[in-house]
């Protein structure tokens, strides 16, 4: 079952792209971002694809979703004239465009410095509070391991170890964090 659907050998291919389009967003480390549309028309282009609204309703979503990670003044921009941490920004806005209730996350730090590795996981950590989104993180990063319920550790595809973070750790986590955040804004 992934997203209340039960996947068989018969699912068809356009049942795993309904899927994909309508429950399951993606955060890439490479962004994805396609080069020759603004950082606007990215976050738009999965809400037109989906047909259920207006433009000027994916306008105002889209809109909505760069202000949430902090990209509003930058929507008019090409993702050649974004920093990796705005692009990985505007990475996270595409990938809540359709409200989704799963999002996979390859390496979302993985090509960031510290300062915007640290706004992309506490804008995710947010994500995660306030609209309850399912988040499954594939990391190299072993300190994101202190923000996850549940970690599973791999080895040539197989799992090793299943981990529970217990409460405290992810709070500690989350507390460091939000210092390192505030330190940053001082300098």
């Amino acid at each position: 079952m992934i997203c209340g659907q039960k996947i068989r050998d018969s699912t068809t291919d356009e049942e795993f792209a309904n899927l994909r389009l309508n429950k399951i967003g993606f955060i890439f480390q490479t962004f994805n971002l396609i080069a020759s549309m603004t950082a606007l028309e990215n976050v738009s282009l999965p809400m037109t694809l989906t047909g259920r609204m207006s433009a000027s309703q994916i306008r105002v979503r889209a809109n909505k979703l760069l202000n949430d990670v902090g990209m509003g003044p930058r929507i008019g921009h090409l993702p050649s004239q974004l920093s990796g941490g705005e692009q990985q920004r505007v990475t996270i806005a595409r990938g809540l465009a359709n409200n989704p209730d799963l999002l996979l996350l390859d390496e979302p730090t993985g090509d960031l410095d510290t300062k915007n590795s640290n706004i992309i996981m506490n804008e995710l950590i947010r994500l995660n509070r306030e609209q309850n989104i399912t988040m499954v993180m594939v990391t190299h990063d072993r300190a994101m391991k202190n923000y996850a319920h549940r970690v599973l550790h791999m080895l040539d595809g197989k799992i090793l170890k299943i981990e529970q973070i217990p409460q405290i750790r992810r709070d500690t986590a989350d507390s460091l964090l939000k210092q390192e955040l505030n330190l940053g804004e001082g300098h």
